[in-house]
C-alpha cells in the first residue's frame, strides 16, 4: 500500500533522498535560554533519521523574530556550535536535515528581544496587529507592529542570507525558508497584512518582491540546490483570506518555478481544507501552478500519502505530529507496525 513512499528521490544534483517521507517542522521551545540548541534536541532529531529529509523546527534569523519561548536562532556562534552538535547527530545516523529560517514578523513579541522594553519595534509589512495572546505565555498579548522601512526590508534580506550561511557552517545540508503559516514572508503575501503603497505593496508584483528578494539573496549566497521554501496560498493562520490574494500567488509561482529550488512545500495544517478563491485545496491549487518537487503535507497518513503521490499530487509528504509520538515512524510504516498515537501531553518533553 506505501511502497512509493520508500522509492529514493533526487531533488537535484546534489542532494539525494533516501525515501519520499520528510519531517515536517515543528515547534518544540525546547531550546536553552540563550536559544541554543541542547543535547536532548540533538538526540531526538538523531532518533528521527531515517526520514528522507529533516526540516528543522523553525530558527530565527535574528533576535526581533522571536515569537515564542525558548525557540532556537541562528544568528550567534553559540547557537551555530549548538546545531553543529544536531546536524552531526543526524548525519552520523545516516540522515539529512534542513533548517527552516524564520522571522514571525508581527507575531513577535519584544519580551524576547526587548531587554525589558515593552515598546521594542515588532516588525511587519504594514502597522496592523493581530488579536490573541502568544501560545504558552497567556500573559503577553500582541503588540501593533511598526511597518518597516525599505532600508529595514534591505537588512532583513541580507540577515536571511546571513542566516543560510550559517546554517551551512553548522552543517545542514541545506534550507526552507518559512514564507508560509502567517509569519513574515507570509504577511507581505497576503492583503489582509499588506496595506502598502511602495514598491513592496499595492500590486500583485510588489508583493512579491520582499519573498524573492529573500530567496535570491539565499540563493547567492548557498545555491538553488540546497534551498527550499515554504508558502501558504490559502489564508488560514494569524492572517485573514482576500480573493485578491489569487492574483499574488499566480505571480509568484511561475518566479519561483524559474529558480529551480531543491523543493517547494506547501504550509497548510488539514490539506482538506478548501479555499474559495483558491478553487480548492492549497496543494491542488499550487500543483495545477508549479511543475517542480512539491511537499504535500496536513493531516496525511501514510496511505492516504502514499495515494496522493500515486496520483501525482505532490512528490514528497511532510508527516509532523506523528513523528513527534513515533521517532521510528519510517520502520513502523515501512513494517506496517502499528503508531502510538499523538498526545498533547507529549510536548512537554523531547523523546
Amino acid at each position: 500500500m506505501t511502497a512509493n513512499l520508500f522509492k529514493p528521490y533526487a531533488l537535484n544534483n546534489t542532494i539525494n533522498l533516501s525515501n519520499r517521507i520528510l519531517m515536517a517542522p515543528l515547534t518544540r521551545c525546547m531550546a536553552d535560554d540563550n536559544l541554543v540548541p541542547t543535547p536532548a534536541m540533538a538526540q531526538y532529531y538523531a532518533r528521527r533519521a531515517e526520514a528522507g529529509l529533516i526540516i528543522s523546527e523553525a530558527v530565527i534569523i535574528r533576535p526581533d523574530g522571536q515569537g515564542y519561548p525558548n525557540t532556537p536562532g541562528l544568528f550567534s556562534q553559540a547557537q551555530i556550535e549548538g546545531w553543529k552538535t544536531v546536524t552531526s547527530a543526524v548525519h552520523k545516523n545516516g540522515g539529512k536535515i534542513f533548517a527552516q529560517l524564520w522571522h514571525t514578523g508581527r507575531v513577535a513579541h519584544p519580551f524576547f528581544y526587548g531587554n525589558g522594553n515593552a515598546d521594542a519595534p515588532v516588525l511587519a509589512p504594514s502597522a496592523l496587529g493581530v488579536e490573541g495572546s502568544v501560545p504558552r505565555m497567556r500573559e503577553l498579548t500582541y503588540k501593533i507592529p511598526k511597518a518597516v522601512t525599505v532600508e529595514e526590508i534591505k537588512t532583513l534580506v541580507t540577515d536571511y542570507g546571513q542566516a543560510a550561511e550559517n546554517a551551512l557552517e553548522a552543517g545542514f545540508d541545506g534550507v526552507e525558508i518559512h514564507g508560509a503559516n502567517g509569519y513574515l514572508i507570509d504577511q507581505f503575501l497576503h492583503h489582509d497584512s499588506n496595506r502598502r503603497n511602495d514598491e513592496y505593496g499595492g500590486s500583485s508584483e510588489n508583493m512579491v518582491r520582499f519573498p524573492l528578494e529573500v530567496l535570491d539573496e539565499i540563493i547567492n549566497r548557498i545555491g538553488a540546490d540546497r534551498t527550499g521554501l515554504r508558502v501558504s496560498p490559502g489564508a488560514y493562520f494569524n492572517i485573514n483570506g482576500d480573493s485578491q490574494d489569487r492574483a499574488v500567488f499566480d505571480h509568484l509561482l511561475p518566479a519561483l518555478e524559474q529558480r529551480n529550488l531543491a523543493f517547494l512545500h506547501i504550509g497548510i495544517f488539514d490539506d482538506s481544507m478548501e479555499f474559495d478563491y483558491l478553487g480548492g485545496s492549497a496543494s491542488s491549487y499550487v500543483r495545477a501552478n508549479y511543475n517542480k518537487t512539491l511537499v504535500g503535507v496536513g493531516s496525511y497518513s501514510a496511505e492516504t500519502a502514499s495515494s496522493a503521490i500515486s496520483d501525482d499530487k505532490f512528490d514528497l509528504i511532510a508527516i509532523g505530529r506523528p513523528f513527534i509520538a513515533n521517532p521510528d515512524y519510517v520502520a513502523k510504516i515501512r513494517n506496517n507496525e502499528p503508531l502510538t498515537s499523538y498526545s498533547e501531553e507529549m510536548l512537554t518533553s523531547l523523546v
